[in-house]
């Protein structure tokens, strides 16, 4: 008997396929929180949402880190992109009573100071200085939170743009209040904390094994362990 190549094509399909709905039930097997084992004095978290969002967290000696961001599963292998979803942050001026500096920049000089009140600065954020003239210059703040440009004396400072170093993204503007103007100096918080916290990798891979899931880099310490949800209580 012939058989057609398109025939034969078909029945390969429907042996090596794997049905739709075993992906789906594998994927949705996944989420939930997951305790590092097996790794002497380290303690690791990883916790997989529903809504494909992770957060992971690792303790060792005097060393804490962190990441956060999506999961994705291909095949059998978990991959955690760090990151923010492509989302932008958000700025506002911070208050008078929030600022502790209140010593005016020296002339010539301007300074955005970048962080959250109270908590700490933000780095690699990239601030667009515009003065009333429409004279323009650009700087990153860097680890304590400062970007500074140089201006002549003769400018005012009237607002600032805001964006992630590096960003596509359009900057973010906000006014400069009167009186810090006048002082050449201003600050701009985040309004949500979580960016000031650094990622610990931008991508880690870890493959589902019985019992869990394992770290796939044979030179990575945390290959030795394994990522364990806790026994369920009967």
């Amino acid at each position: 008997m012939k058989i057609s190549l398109p025939h034969l094509l078909a029945c390969a399909a429907l042996v090596f396929s794997i049905p739709a709905g075993a992906a789906d039930g594998a994927a949705s097997a996944l989420p939930g929180h997951y305790y590092l084992q097996g790794v002497m004095e380290t303690g690791s978290e990883l916790l997989l949402k529903k809504d494909g969002t992770f957060e992971w967290m690792l303790s060792y000696g005097n060393t804490d880190e962190q990441a956060s961001g999506e999961w994705r599963l291909a095949g059998d292998l978990v991959t955690l992109v760090a990151g923010n979803g492509g989302k932008a942050p958000l700025f506002r001026v911070f208050e008078e009573t929030e600022m502790n500096i209140q010593k005016p920049a020296e002339a010539g000089v301007w300074v955005a100071i970048v962080g959250f009140p109270r908590l700490g600065p933000m780095a690699g954020v990239e601030v667009k200085f515009e003065a009333q003239s429409g004279k323009t210059a650009t700087a990153v703040s860097v680890a304590n939170g400062d970007a500074i440009v140089s201006m002549p004396a003769s400018e005012r400072w009237v607002r600032a743009g805001l964006r992630r170093q590096g960003s596509k993204a359009d900057y973010q503007w906000l006014a400069v209040p009167p009186e810090r103007a006048q002082e050449r100096l201003a600050a701009f918080a985040v309004t949500d904390p979580q960016w000031l916290r650094g990622q610990a990798f931008q991508k880690l891979a870890l493959r589902v094994v019985q019992g869990g899931l394992k770290v796939d880099d044979a030179d990575s310490g945390l290959a030795r362990g394994l990522y364990a949800k806790p026994a369920s209580k009967q």
